[in-house]
């Protein structure tokens, strides 16, 4: 029997949330201020959120628009914070000036988590060298996933990049789940899931009225939809 797709949605509030998982969403990303591509979203937020509903939350560490860490021990002191909160999964990811992962914060970031699953987000799109910092990344306690639309100009230019990532699952810094996001339509549906792509992450299709209106059930519904019918031979 296949697996069921991953719908990963991103929400701003519990409203959001809510109707999310009535359309039947997996997992929600929570982030605040999406003016600045989505940054940490606040404890209060969070603990409101994870009483609203009962499915699985990732909680964006980024405290900048950018890719840089900036103050490390601030993210390490609003990790405890949000954890605190009900936390219990995470999405980080932080360059250097050159492009590459920024191994000492995220270490020390991911050392916080204390074992919590995390997602490294796009800033894998925007890396100098994409399969360095997978394998720089590889061994990092609680790694599980990618989001990646394979490019940083979003999933129409970096479905190349998407199938040949898909195709070396299991080797040596590619065990991670690709969660496909960035620009995700669902006409790349078919094409993803027949690279073996098998997770997908919304956040504007989700929305009708755009970032200034809420999470549609059904919108969500329509992905849901599309996600639990049969990929193809």
């Amino acid at each position: 029997m296949s697996k069921r797709a991953v719908l990963e949605v991103i929400a701003l509030d519990a409203e959001d949330a809510v109707a999310a998982q009535a359309g039947g969403a997996d997992r929600l990303e929570l982030v605040t201020d999406m003016a600045a591509d989505g940054l940490t979203p606040s404890p209060t937020t969070v603990a409101g959120i994870r009483a609203a509903v009962d499915i699985d939350l990732r909680v964006m560490l980024r405290l900048a628009d950018g890719f840089a860490a900036g103050d490390v021990d601030r993210l390490v002191g609003v990790a405890g914070e949000l954890r605190a909160a009900g936390g219990d999964q995470f999405v980080l990811g932080f360059l250097d000036a050159a492009g590459g992962v920024d191994l000492a914060a995220v270490e020390r970031v991911v050392d916080a988590l204390d074992g919590c699953p995390w997602t490294f987000h796009r800033a894998i799109d925007r890396a100098a060298d994409r399969e360095a910092l997978r394998k720089q990344l590889a061994c990092l306690p609680g790694l599980d996933t990618y989001l990646t639309a394979g490019a940083a100009t979003g999933v129409d230019e970096g479905l190349p990049t998407l199938a040949a990532e898909a195709a070396r699952r299991g080797e040596p810094g590619y065990e991670q789940t690709i969660l496909a996001g960035g620009g995700l339509r669902l006409d790349h549906v078919a094409g993803l899931r027949e690279y073996g792509v098998t997770a997908f992450h919304i956040g504007g299709a989700a929305r009708p009225d755009g970032w200034q209106g809420p999470v549609s059930a059904q919108a969500v519904a329509r992905w849901r939809a599309v996600l639990d019918t049969p990929a193809g031979p």
